[in-house]
């Protein structure tokens, strides 16, 4: 098919950063995601360290709170608004130059009506999650299982925020795969067989 995107969605620490930067390079295809920041960075002014901590995760659990201490842009729009107007905008972008794999960012929603688009969300139980964070990242001060429930906790109350819709709900998805359970390798086979 002419520019299959692939969209992963995924909990912190299953994977799913992997699977997508590992399916890329099997289909031989672009992936983005920490590349998006840069070309956000661009697109909007906004620093990546800014993008990287706002971009896909809300400021706060609730709507009214996250409209509230999101701040303001000049003309009166909230920073975080702006920074979606700009994401939203480079990440169609970037599907329509051609087949790429897309991670996070909501990615799925805003490319929802282009029918090559292959939506993925990556899952795995709460241990196999802590143990891979821990590995990646090293400890920290906060414990893993925290860490983990915070970062999931964002990252929905931002998906809800922006798209209207309940994040990793499988309705949502044309595939949810768990990669605690079928491993890094089987998610990114599995995915190169449904391209």
């Amino acid at each position: 098919m002419d520019n299959r995107v692939v969209t992963v969605s995924r909990e912190f620490g299953s994977g799913g950063r992997t699977i997508g930067r590992q399916l890329a390079a099997k289909l031989n295809i672009p992936c983005y995601d920490y590349e998006l920041i840069d070309k956000v960075a661009e697109e909007s002014g906004f620093a990546r360290s800014y993008i990287a901590e706002h971009g896909e995760y809300a400021a706060y659990g609730s709507r009214i709170g996250n409209a509230l201490l999101s701040g303001h842009f000049v003309n009166g729009v909230a920073n975080q608004d702006f920074l979606w107007i700009a994401q939203r905008k480079v990440i169609t972008d970037l599907a329509e130059q051609g087949p790429c794999v897309i991670v996070g960012r909501c990615a799925d929603y805003i490319l929802k009506d282009n029918p090559n688009l292959l939506k993925v969300f990556i899952h795995s139980d709460l241990d196999s999650r802590a143990e891979r964070i821990v590995k990646l990242y090293g400890e920290s001060d906060v414990a893993p299982l925290k860490r983990l429930k915070d970062k999931d906790k964002r990252r929905a109350a931002y998906y809800r925020y922006y798209t209207d819709m309940e994040w990793g709900v499988a309705k949502n998805y044309d595939i949810s795969l768990d990669s605690g359970r079928l491993g890094i390798d089987k998610c990114v086979e599995l995915l190169a067989q449904l391209y």
